[in-house]
């Protein structure tokens, strides 16, 4: 078969504005970007939300615990969406945009796999209209406007040593976790300690993912906390005066981008927090627009369901007054065998005792979900090396719980593979919905992080260090007490320590810090080791990356 850039290089995409007609969208509504990509204009944003249309049903794609066998939660995604076009549904698929971190690093792009892709991939992918540049440009303005006030006489008496706020960049960069800036001629500034995070872990970008529109990002942008002043108390981004500077480069950052599958399914790609760090969707303006233009909206939280779909329900579902209507869970028998202990070279064995002690991972994620009062469906993403003795046993062991497992074969039968699962998405998306969060924005800070350690993580209690503490009673008595929680840890289990496999539990998580995003409308909490500036691997995927002289891109995938 075919590599998926191949795929997609060979693909006959529709002009974008035939693609816009599909969801009500005029020539006068979108802003092109080429002939294949495209934004909604503002005007029509602030139509569509004021509009009295009657809102779609919410589809969330999520999945069990990584592996590095491979799960496809956006190949399911997409092909799901495809399968629901396919059955003359009024269907948008709406996406995270990819980081370069990835991209380069090890974990590759995010646009979906085999015949089951979003295209344009290389310009997804890569600069795409340039969102996350926009990000990466507000976020170090605002740390350019700290030192220089600073260096200009300190009028608002910032003390250096509490800075919080970080410069950016959306690359892989172990280097500049913890730098020097300022140093040498007193004229470069004042010399101090600083630090990087990748782009999409900044709070600009949950910003942006969170904003119902350009006020709310103001406002939003506004409440930023950079540091303290020599009395004790925040300084903020308003104080600053940086707010409008601000505002001006994410102008066109906020409006979503519209793009197609390879069938021809309008998709709209818009934000990308991690959700190992940050809360891990789409954006809320473009979930909330396509649940206006559509019937069914399918989107995905990022890694497994212990992170970005709790985040989804907890922090996004919470801010933007919307729920799912279905919650579909991706599952491999690959990466459920490599949770029973085979290791990667011997996947394509068949293996039915490791994939009876793998399931425990799936197990947990399906309890989770269902604990949030939503409809859960299994997808099995299938490979070709699955025989059908694994097939059939992880099928029977989802319905000794009462879930549905369904085969899907998106990638390598595109929307054609996945008529089954959006047969089944349909039915239980009519079920009775009893949706609600895991916690309440009343109860402490502490207390919230406890009920995810316990509940979702299933740890025995969470460990706080007295740094943790000192600063959650700090934000509680500020008035930041009723805000979400965002879990920041590993996403290679369901615990903080990445060698925990499959379903550890009564083990001890342990809350190292946390930090006050209040712009975002959350507290980061951090668990174990986890940092917000990854690393590239020993062999990046940037060495296979290259580009002809005709400009054909080669080696992304």
């Amino acid at each position: 078969m075919l590599s998926d850039i191949e795929i997609s290089q060979r693909a006959e995409l529709e002009p974008i504005e035939k693609i816009a007609e599909k969801i009500g969208l005029t020539a006068d509504d979108i802003e092109l970007y080429g002939k294949y990509k495209a934004k909604i204009s503002y005007k029509k944003l602030q139509e569509i939300a004021a509009s009295p249309l009657e809102e779609g049903k919410l589809i969330l794609v999520t999945a069990i615990t990584p592996t590095a066998a491979g799960e496809g939660k956006s190949t399911v995604s997409i092909g799901l969406g495809d399968a629901l076009n396919r059955q003359h549904q009024n269907v948008i698929i709406a996406l995270r945009e990819p980081s370069l971190g990835p991209c380069f690093g090890a974990k590759g792009g995010a646009t979906g796999g085999g015949y089951s892709q979003i295209v344009p991939m290389e310009d997804i992918n890569l600069h795409f209209t340039g969102d996350i540049h926009a990000v990466t440009t507000a976020a170090n303005l605002l740390s350019a406007m700290i030192d220089n006030h600073i260096y200009q006489g300190n009028k608002l008496q910032i003390d250096e040593k509490t800075i919080t706020w970080k410069r950016c960049v959306d690359l892989n960069d172990r280097t500049l976790r913890e730098i020097t800036i300022g140093q040498g001629a007193k004229i470069n500034g004042i010399e101090r300690q600083a630090k990087f995070c990748i782009s999409v872990a900044s709070e600009i970008m949950a910003i942006l993912c969170l904003a119902e529109d350009i006020k709310d990002l103001k406002a939003r942008l506004s409440r930023i906390v950079i540091g303290k002043n020599i009395k004790g108390d925040y300084v903020t981004a308003a104080n600053l005066n940086a707010v409008g500077a601000m505002s001006a480069i994410l102008k066109d950052a906020i409006k979503p981008n519209l793009v197609q599958t390879l069938e021809h399914t309008p998709a709209l790609v818009h934000g990308g927090p991690f959700a190992n760090i940050a809360h891990g969707c789409n954006s809320l303006i473009a979930t909330k627009t396509a649940l206006k233009l559509a019937d069914y909206v399918i989107t995905e939280a990022g890694f497994g369901a212990d992170l970005g779909a709790e985040k989804f329900m907890d922090i996004k579902c919470r801010q933007g007054n919307i729920s799912p209507a279905t919650i579909v869970i991706v599952a491999t028998v690959r990466a459920l065998k490599m949770h029973g202990g085979v290791e990667k070279e011997r996947l394509n064995e068949e293996n039915l005792a490791a994939l009876s002690e793998g399931f425990s991972n799936l197990r947990i994620h399906i309890e989770n979900m269902q604990k949030f009062g939503v409809p859960v469906v299994v997808a099995i993403n299938k490979f070709s090396q699955d025989t059908e003795a694994e097939l059939k046993l992880l099928q029977q062991k989802c319905e000794t719980l009462g879930i549905a497992a369904v085969l899907c074969e998106g990638w390598e039968k595109g929307g054609a593979g996945v008529e089954n699962l959006a047969q089944i998405v349909m039915e239980k998306s009519r079920e009775p919905n009893e949706f609600h969060y895991m916690y309440q924005e009343d109860e402490p800070l502490e207390d919230k992080i406890s009920q995810l350690a316990k509940s979702i993580y299933r740890a025995k209690y969470a460990d706080f260090s007295d740094l943790a503490m000192e600063k959650l009673k700090s934000y509680a008595q500020r008035g930041y007490g009723k805000l979400c929680v965002c879990i920041a840890k590993t996403q290679n289990s369901i615990s903080h320590d990445k060698s925990l496999r499959n379903a550890p539990q009564d083990y001890v998580l342990p809350i190292r810090d946390v930090s006050l995003s209040a712009g975002a409308g959350f507290v980061v909490a951090y668990a174990g080791g986890i940092v917000d500036m990854p690393g590239l691997p020993e062999h990046p995927a940037a060495e296979n990356i290259d580009v002809d002289e005709t400009g054909k891109i080669s080696g992304l995938f």
